[in-house]
């Protein structure tokens, strides 16, 4: 099963979080408020496309907005096969963190 990388892992989890409201802008928020980085919103953009080509996001628009000047936003699911991978990258992080509390409370 592929696995996903770091980054690609946070803005999977952050969709999932956010869930029918998940977005570039509230993705990079997320990100911001729930981890010690600062992203641009080209950062963001170019890792959903990168995770929707490989299937494991679907993006489509909503309704209009007027805050929006009437133009949609293009809202992003974690697809099944985005799920699976999300599973088998956070058992590999768990299996490898294993045993270590002490260890990981000292850094």
């Amino acid at each position: 099963m592929p696995h996903a990388g770091e980054f690609e892992l946070l803005v999977m989890l952050a969709v999932l979080r956010l869930g029918s409201g998940a977005y570039g802008v509230t993705v990079r928020e997320e990100l911001e408020r729930e981890t010690s980085r600062t992203l641009t919103l080209g950062t963001v953009y170019k890792t959903l496309g990168r995770l929707e080509a490989k299937g494991y996001l679907r993006s489509g628009a909503s309704e209009p907005t007027a805050e929006r000047g009437g133009r949609r936003k293009k809202l992003y699911q974690v697809t099944p096969a985005g799920l699976a991978t999300i599973r088998y990258s956070l058992a590999d992080l768990r299996r490898l963190a294993e045993g270590l509390n002490l260890e990981l409370e000292l850094l």
